[in-house]
């Protein structure tokens, strides 16, 4: 699969390297050093995925990332990204932010390759599979795959394509449960580079824009053991006072 990739790295050599390697696999590659060369450059031609580091001047990568997704020409464009910060608290930033997969530094080129063709792999099948279907309820939840759109009490939610797709997946079956691997294999294949750990930190994003207390989910349950079900009942109106309240 031939795609157009842009390489965001301030590290000229390494963005070489990342550069020889996908175009051996036939990739196009677009090389900008700087978070504001690579919005820039966005704005002129979207790419097929972007590959995007974390620490670079002028704006960095979280930002870039967070810009891309409040984007809605951009919204689903595959984002890998690359970072030195190899605490999990970091690393669930990004995810938090939309990136849909990333690495950190040092890494082997094979396995970034690896992780670059099952990006492209999956956002071929989101592509090949957008036919409008019916809208999904589960409780207070409902879920439009036609319109991308996700509400929950009557308020609409600003899901991250990963967020987006998980909800979808519960969505089809309300009271259903569904194991981490089985999640992960709905939405993203037999993929040995994607760790349930990302199915944790979805549950745990969309807890905050869903519940009206994410440390008493209702409405995106675990169970424990086993793994995450929407409820099918209805989880009740929040209250006047927690309608203001951020997600």
């Amino acid at each position: 699969m031939c795609a157009q990739v842009m390489v965001a790295d301030d590290d000229e050599a390494q963005a070489e390297l990342v550069r020889r390697y996908l175009e051996h696999e036939g990739h196009g590659v677009t090389v900008v050093h700087d978070g504001r060369a690579a919005l820039d450059a966005l704005r002129h031609a979207a790419p097929d995925l972007l590959v995007l580091d974390v620490m670079m001047p002028r704006v960095d990568g979280l930002d870039v990332c967070r810009i891309v997704r409040a984007q809605e020409d951009l919204a689903d464009l595959p984002v890998l990204m690359l970072t030195a910060r190899s605490t999990e608290d970091d690393l669930l930033l990004g995810l938090d932010l939309g990136a849909d997969d990333y690495m950190t530094k040092p890494f082997s080129p094979r396995e970034l390759m690896g992780r670059v063709r099952a990006l492209l792999r999956r956002s071929a099948r989101t592509a090949a599979s957008r036919e409008p279907g019916p809208v999904l309820s589960a409780g207070p939840l409902t879920v439009d795959p036609a319109r991308h759109e996700a509400w929950a009490y009557g308020r609409r939610i600003d899901c991250t394509p990963g967020e987006f797709r998980l909800l979808e997946v519960l969505a089809e079956r309300p009271g259903q449960v569904f194991t981490r691997g089985q999640i992960l294999e709905r939405l993203h294949g037999f993929d040995r580079y994607i760790t349930t750990r990302t199915v944790d930190v979805h549950v745990m994003n969309l807890r905050r824009k869903i519940e009206t207390d994410p440390r008493r989910a209702r409405c995106l349950v675990t169970v424990y053991g086993v793994g995450y079900k929407l409820s099918d009942e209805d989880a009740g109106e929040p209250g006047r006072e927690q309608r203001g309240g951020g997600a």
